[in-house]
């Protein structure tokens, strides 16, 4: 285009939507100038805009390069999503798209949004539903049972679809990640978005589920965990939860979470061979299940009621291994067992011909102790290694989760004597467990074990403090010649020094030779 000056002009031509008003308008205009309506295209409007051909500037001034991702845009975009959260999704700006440099953030927009949303999910049971609004071919990007749902051979075409067995936070949670690629898991929602994510066939998303539930397990949960893992077929989460219960067995059969698991799981945690607790622990933790069922199926807690309830999981406590005390004052006097019963475990441990007993008689194994020494000798001097009052101190960590059990310690250089040992273990601080220990020592240079009341679950590269103040014989053996990185089968455990110490341990010698371990 020239002008009337004779330069050169280009023109940048604007194809806009008309709005309703100007549409009526243009279609009645239409319809007098255009009798026979052969053009059904939508009216629109075009707008020239002449600019000059000197100006080298205009692309990088439509198209800035430098400020993409700017604060405000991304400020903008969070605002959005929060919006979304709560369906508050109205959309001021005509030209939102233009708010935005990338298609994850466009689509981001859409998320719980009614914007050109061309399906509906009522979510939850009834109720207690949400409608949540969707957009067929996101969701069919991001997942092949949407896909099939929506465009496969038995696809139907629904513009509402009800969905009672999961729970609305959960798909929340998994439309944020289809459309916002972000994960938001929290401890209360994790198992039921990862429940939904097994059920739509999102995989990325169960992994981070998995992962979550990996980092957050504890012998409180270890035993719910256990049964959900089962039941989603996820077998390293299974593995992780079996470890954390044989190792704090005890601290996980006395959590509130194991009334809520199923009979299933509760036989499975019953015939665990390498359960580390003892019997009266798992005998009070059935009668505490049986005592859970019953409200659950309406009965009353009457002992005829939990025997019921425990059906054959009763035989599969060994009884019989109790120590006798805890059998004459716990298990025979709960109301469970038959007189029968009762008579015959009793002559179980005491007549010389034992009667047959329906219930498992050979103790469990348990875990076997795993000892990291981290000293290559010992020694003794007539003035070291003194006692009075001060902390013996390392810190250490290590490269997979382990449960330390307790502490090996040097004792007396000069004969026989008895010590009282303060343990304690911290993290960043924080006290995770400790113990008051007494143990005699015979003079030589042995180590000698300290046990925390329960074992403290260790995660991987992570330092903590093992920390210890002993009382009685001055003077004992010390080791020398340490190391600061030690193989202990599977497991590393790296050793540095620890501002706690006052009596002078250290990576290169000083007490708390060895560390008591499950792994």
């Amino acid at each position: 285009m020239v002008d009337a000056k004779g330069r050169n002009m280009k023109c940048l031509t604007f194809f806009l939507m008309l709005p309703d008003s100007v549409k009526s308008k243009s279609s009645k205009s239409s319809k007098k100038g255009n009798a026979s309506g052969s053009s059904k295209l939508p009216p629109v409007c075009y707008e020239i805009i002449t600019l000059r051909s000197k100006k080298k500037k205009m692309s990088a001034e439509i198209f800035p390069t430098k400020k993409p991702a700017s604060s405000t845009t991304t400020t903008t975009v969070q605002e959005y999503q929060q919006q979304n959260l709560n369906n508050n999704n109205t959309i001021q700006n005509c030209n939102w798209q233009g708010l935005y440099s990338t298609i994850r953030e466009r689509n981001s927009v859409m998320f719980n949004n009614e914007l050109m949303a061309d399906v509906h999910f009522v979510v939850g049971q009834p109720g207690r539903t949400q409608r949540l609004p969707g957009h067929r071919y996101v969701l069919a990007v991001g997942s092949s049972v949407f896909h099939a749902m929506f465009y496969g051979e038995l696809a139907e075409n629904k513009d509402e679809i009800h969905i009672p067995d999961v729970e609305p936070a959960a798909f929340l949670a998994m439309l944020k990640y289809i459309y916002c690629d972000e994960i938001d898991l929290t401890a209360d929602t994790v198992l039921a978005t990862l429940y939904a994510a097994k059920k739509y066939i999102v995989p990325h998303l169960a992994r981070a589920c998995v992962n979550f539930l990996e980092t957050s397990l504890s012998a409180k949960n270890a035993c719910v965990l256990l049964s959900q893992s089962c039941l989603f077929e996820e077998p390293e989460l299974t593995q992780r939860c079996w470890e954390v219960i044989d190792a704090q067995a005890e601290l996980a059969l006395r959590s509130e979470g194991f009334c809520d698991i199923d009979s299933q799981t509760l036989e499975s945690i019953l015939q665990r061979e390498t359960l580390n607790a003892k019997e009266i622990v798992v005998f009070e933790a059935a009668l505490s299940w049986a005592e859970a069922e019953c409200q659950r199926q309406e009965f009353t807690s009457s002992t005829d009621n939990k025997r019921k309830v425990l059906g054959k999981a009763m035989y599969l406590i060994r009884i019989p291994t109790m120590a006798l005390d805890d059998f004459a004052n716990g298990a025979a006097q709960s109301g469970v067992l038959t007189l029968n019963e009762t008579n015959d475990i009793f002559l179980w441990y005491t007549a010389a011909k034992k009667p047959e007993l329906k219930f498992a008689s050979q103790p469990r194994k348990g875990l076997t102790p795993q000892r990291c020494h981290r000293f290559q000798s010992c020694a003794y001097r007539s003035n070291q290694w003194r006692y009075r009052g001060r902390c013996d101190s390392i810190q250490f960590a290590v490269d997979k989760r382990v449960f330390i059990a307790g502490f090996g310690l040097y004792g007396s250089s000069c004969g026989s004597a008895e010590y009282s040992a303060k343990i304690e273990l911290k993290r960043q601080g924080v006290l995770l467990g400790q113990n008051l220990n007494k143990y005699f020592s015979d003079g030589s240079s042995n180590t000698f074990s300290v046990w925390f009341e329960y074992p403290v679950q260790i995660e991987p590269d992570t330092f903590y403090t093992a920390s210890v103040v002993l009382d009685g014989n001055e003077l004992s053996y010390f080791g020398q010649e340490g190391m600061t990185e030690v193989q202990c089968g599977k497991v590393t455990f790296q050793f540095q020094c620890s501002s706690d110490s006052t009596n002078g341990t250290g990576v290169q010698g000083g007490q708390i030779p060895e560390l008591i371990f499950y792994a």
